[in-house]
Parts: structure tokens; C-alpha cells; sequence
């Protein structure tokens, strides 16, 4: 009885290579489409990134993500490939320890600040002007209405009824605005 041998090919190695190289291609086209249509949020923050940069001292534009896998360590995605563990217990206390040390930067408070005041005005039912990001003040309106000023300097927020007046001043966006006579927004 005749037998029939089959033996494999070889597929030359540039072929190969071509391969990978159109595989890769084709993966970042994909990724591309994907982010046009439905662009991830960076969970991280500035601050967060500087927080990991000075605990695993690197430049913190290098830090791509972190998360924790199986409630135990605590995986840092570098930018430029590469991933570095650290068991949680520890990493969680150098981040208290950094953060306390850590200068929040302008930005950083402004971005604090403004969210601040975006949760005190939806409480009231109030939208305020174009913000003076240097001194982080604005005008506030209800209805179309001119409320009053508000702002926050040196970790205290202020708030007075017309251009020039007696500041009025609270630990917080929610109670200063309150200082003004506004209402708290009642659900129709």
C-alpha cells in the first residue's frame, strides 16, 4: 500500500516579518478608530502622577496606569513599556506619606476649586461666567439674574452681592454661595 509523506514548508522569514509588521499596523489603526469613537478616560490625574513619579521615582509623564490585581499588588504601567509590582499594604502607605508632602500645583487647585463650585451651583441651581482662573473668581446667575460674586483665595471662599462690598467668607463653595441668600434648588 503506497504512503503519501507531507512535509511543511518553511515560510521565509521576511514573509514573516511582513506579517508581524501589517498585524502591528492593522492594531493601532484599530486602537485609533476605538479611541475616535469612544475615547477612554485616563483615570489618573496629574497629581496622581506625580504621587507614583516620587514613589517610584521616575518622571511622571512616564506613568501610563495602575491597578491592582488580586487585592494584593499593585501593578505601575510604564509609557514606555514595562510594568513594575509593589505589594499594596506598602504602596498604599507611601502614597499617604508622598501626599502629605506634595505641593498641589495651580492647576491642580484650580481643578480642585472649580469642581467644587460646579457641585455647589448645581445644588442651588445656579451657572456662573468665564472663570479668572489667575484669582479664581466669577460672577454667579440664576435664572438669567445676576446673583453675586464668589471666589476662593488662600483656602477660603468668598462671596459678596455686588462689584464692591464686604466679603462674606465660608470653608466652602456650598456655604459661601448659601451667605448670598440663595436657595438650595427644590426637584420638580
Amino acid at each position: 500500500m503506497p504512503y503519501t509523506t507531507h512535509t511543511q514548508q518553511a515560510i521565509p522569514s521576511s514573509s514573516v516579518d511582513e506579517q508581524t509588521l501589517a498585524q502591528a499596523e492593522l492594531y493601532t489603526h484599530l486602537e485609533t478608530q476605538a479611541e475616535a469613537v469612544a475615547p477612554t478616560q485616563d483615570p489618573l490625574t496629574s497629581r496622581d502622577r506625580r504621587i507614583i513619579g516620587e514613589i517610584i521615582e521616575v518622571e511622571p509623564e512616564s506613568v501610563r496606569t495602575i491597578w491592582i490585581e488580586g487585592g494584593i499588588t499593585v501593578w505601575v504601567q510604564l509609557v514606555e513599556g514595562g510594568r513594575l509590582p509593589f505589594e499594596r499594604d506598602w504602596f498604599a502607605t507611601r502614597v499617604a506619606e508622598v501626599k502629605a508632602t506634595l505641593p498641589e500645583t495651580p492647576l491642580e487647585r484650580n481643578e480642585r476649586l472649580s469642581e467644587e463650585l460646579e457641585k455647589a451651583c448645581a445644588v442651588f441651581g445656579l451657572y456662573h461666567g468665564e472663570v479668572d482662573w489667575l484669582s479664581f473668581s466669577t460672577k454667579l446667575y440664576q435664572d438669567g439674574r445676576f446673583v453675586g460674586f464668589v471666589g476662593c483665595n488662600q483656602q477660603e471662599w468668598y462671596a459678596r452681592p455686588r462689584q464692591y462690598g464686604v466679603n462674606r467668607v465660608a470653608p466652602s463653595a456650598e456655604q459661601v454661595i448659601a451667605l448670598l441668600g440663595v436657595r438650595a434648588a427644590v426637584a420638580a
